[in-house]
């Protein structure tokens, strides 16, 4: 016999896929489907986001304890020409960012304590088209051999160690990132700085937590020490 919580969520399911048929409906006879977010191929995710909890807002907070929001992979060598903040809190003047996605749920209605924000352990790590420009968005020829360009943060730890003489690490406060680059590497990550506002962000939004993508990719505990540390501050 099923649960009652496998059963409302084969309910859930149930819903989402009737309204996901009625709306396919909808578009064929002329109408405007909701599931049209975006039609360049630079698609906005946080756009895309605030439609699909306008949509299956009223479904998410009958049915679901909490969601996870996998505020992370905004930029990848495999999807980014250039280098980009991976996990960006803010970025201003776009709206690919996790307070981006966040404001689109609660402008949506759902509660704050039913959103859990995601913090990457790891990083995205591309290969510079020019040493010498090393910042944020400059052009690159593609994913860094490190990991194949998602090295975890233990890996970057070790590269920073490895390549301390040429190796020039920055935190951006008003993106609430981390960088490092050495040589033609570059490597976007959320550091200590980034996690501490992060989680400090949670609270502050009152949102209900945050989770960690891996936690085994940590090392010697230190996101994770960080993250309590900002907990138990009050």
């Amino acid at each position: 016999m099923l649960s009652q919580d496998l059963l409302r969520l084969v309910r859930l399911f149930l819903n989402w896929l009737q309204k996901a048929i009625l709306s396919q409906v909808t578009l064929e006879l002329g109408g405007k489907s909701p599931f049209i977010m975006c039609e360049d191929a630079d698609i906005d995710h946080a756009v895309e986001l605030a439609h699909f909890a306008l949509f299956f807002k009223q479904d998410i907070a009958n049915s679901l304890d909490w969601i996870n929001v996998m505020a992370y992979d905004f930029y990848g060598p495999g999807w980014s020409e250039v280098t980009g903040p991976p996990a960006a809190l803010y970025n201003p003047g776009n709206q690919v960012s996790g307070d981006a996605g966040i404001t689109a749920w609660l402008q949506a209605g759902l509660s704050a304590k039913k959103i859990v924000l995601g913090l990457p352990f790891y990083g995205r790590a591309w290969r510079l088209a020019d040493a010498n420009n090393h910042g944020l968005f400059a052009a690159t020829t593609g994913a860094a051999e490190l990991n194949d360009g998602a090295p975890g943060y233990r890996q970057i730890r070790e590269f920073i160690s490895e390549n301390s003489a040429t190796t020039t690490t920055v935190y951006n406060e008003t993106v609430v990132t981390d960088y490092l680059y050495s040589g033609t590497t570059w490597i976007g990550y959320d550091d200590t700085q980034s996690i501490s506002s992060k989680v400090s962000y949670v609270k502050t939004k009152g949102l209900l937590g945050y989770f960690a993508w891996q936690v085994g990719a940590d090392f010697n505990d230190i996101l994770s020490t960080q993250e309590s540390k900002i907990v138990m501050r009050g």
